[in-house]
């Protein structure tokens, strides 16, 4: 049996909860899966809005080969420290004026992997550009290449739609920025590994990662505007496995995992 490219995604890491169990976690997760390649959405590492060197610091020493991020990169000061990093990635469908890569890729069996992040525009930043159409552009840098994007984006139909777009010139799209995993892993049939959000890497007693104690105010009363920590009860790491042949380019397993 030939042997496939092994991915891990792992969901969104939400503040130092999310980091220290993910590092609980990471050694484990190895052991099991024994990926080539380890993908971790960094978007909410430094205290539950953005990355800095400390998060990105414990995320790399966990194993991550490349570290994707969303709309919030640019909410926590630190992000200066790493974005120029080549294992640091923003949107690539930010405008060309802000800051950071685009685009991490890594060989793999003799194939070149390129990992992407794109932002949606529903319910999303408008000031992105089409993540449809810039998707099919970072493709056309290697039409030989294995392509992966993390779709950060709000509405599921939206990141339904792009799978569909891009559905056999993707090895695989992965959706993140809800926090909640969905139960929708799926092969598309021109070959594509996709699920509308790969979940969140902290608290399952929380408000998508924060403390409920102050979340739930903010929704309650307008004058509040109390900061909400991380909650530390009940953390997980929550991600996908996917393999793709080498050979075609093409997802052939995709699975969810919870531990």
């Amino acid at each position: 049996m030939k042997e496939s490219i092994r991915i891990l995604a792992i969901g969104d890491v939400y503040g130092k909860p999310g980091r220290n169990t993910y590092r609980e976690k990471a050694l484990a997760l190895k052991e099991k899966y024994h990926p080539h390649l380890i993908i971790v959405n960094g978007e909410n590492s430094a205290g539950g809005r953005g990355i800095n060197e400390k998060a990105y610091r414990a995320i790399k020493e966990a194993g991550a080969d490349v570290i994707t991020t969303g709309n919030h990169i640019f909410d926590n000061k630190g992000y200066e420290e790493v974005i120029d990093r080549e294992d640091v990635i923003v949107a690539y469908n930010f405008p060309p004026e802000s800051p950071g890569n685009r685009i991490f890729s890594k060989e793999i069996m003799g194939r070149k992997v390129y990992v992407i992040t794109l932002l949606g525009r529903v319910f999303m930043d408008p000031r992105v550009d089409c993540p449809f159409r810039k998707a099919l552009e970072a493709r056309e840098r290697d039409p030989d290449g294995i392509f992966i994007v993390d779709f950060h984006a709000e509405a599921t139909s939206e990141k339904t739609a792009l799978g569909f777009h891009l559905d056999g010139k993707y090895a695989l799209v992965f959706g993140t920025h809800t926090h909640v995993q969905t139960a929708d892993e799926k092969i598309l049939p021109g070959g594509t590994a996709y699920i509308t959000d790969i979940g969140m890497t902290g608290s399952m007693l929380s408000v998508i990662g924060a403390d409920p104690e102050k979340t739930v105010p903010r929704f309650m009363y307008p004058h509040y505007r109390e900061k909400a920590d991380p909650c530390k009860k009940d953390l997980r790491v929550q991600g996908i496995y996917v393999e793709v042949d080498p050979e075609i380019g093409r997802a052939i397993h995709i699975e969810r995992f919870e531990i």
